[in-house]
C-alpha cells in the first residue's frame, strides 16, 4: 500500500469516447477533396484539448471522432468546441455555397479499451460502411446497442 501512495500523486484515466454528429440539416457539404484537411484540423483541434486523436472520419453529412479523453474538460464543452471551431475553419476557407454549420447534438458513445481496434476500424471504413447502411440507420442501431431512447 505504501508504494502505492508513491505514485499515485497523478490522475490517471482511460476513456474512449465516439462522437457522431451530423452537418444542419443532414446536408452532404462537407467536400470530398477537403476531407484530409478537415481531418488534420480537427485532430489539432483535439490535441490542444489534451485528447487523443485515436480515429476521424468525416463523411459528407456526419463526422466520426474517436478519442482517448482526459477528464480535464467536460464532454459537452469538449465537442462544442470542436463543433465551433472546425465550423469557422470551413466558413474561413469557403468550401461550401452559402454558411456551413453543424446540427446541434451530438452522439457520444463510450468504449473499452478491448474494443478499440474494432472501432477505430468502422470509423476508417466509413465509405465503404455506407455503401450497405444510410446515416440514420447507422445512427440508430447505435442508439439500439446502447439502450439509447
Amino acid at each position: 500500500m505504501r508504494a502505492l501512495k508513491k505514485i499515485m500523486p497523478n490522475t490517471f484515466s482511460q476513456i474512449y469516447l465516439q462522437f457522431v454528429f451530423t452537418v444542419k440539416g443532414r446536408q452532404s457539404l462537407i467536400p470530398k477533396e477537403h476531407k484530409e484537411e478537415l481531418h488534420k484540423y480537427i485532430t489539432g483541434l483535439v490535441q490542444i484539448r489534451k485528447a487523443k486523436m485515436l480515429a476521424i472520419h468525416c463523411m459528407p453529412d456526419h463526422t466520426h471522432l474517436f478519442v482517448g479523453f482526459k477528464p480535464t474538460i467536460l464532454i459537452s464543452d469538449f465537442i462544442k468546441e470542436i463543433k465551433v471551431e472546425s465550423n469557422e475553419f470551413i466558413n474561413l476557407k469557403k468550401w461550401t455555397k452559402g454558411k456551413f454549420s453543424w446540427q446541434t447534438g451530438y452522439g457520444v458513445f463510450s468504449y473499452s479499451h478491448s474494443h478499440l481496434d474494432r472501432v477505430v476500424k468502422y470509423i476508417l471504413n466509413q465509405e465503404k460502411h455506407h455503401q450497405r447502411k444510410t446515416f440514420r440507420q447507422e445512427y440508430h442501431e447505435m442508439l439500439e446497442k446502447f439502450q439509447i431512447d
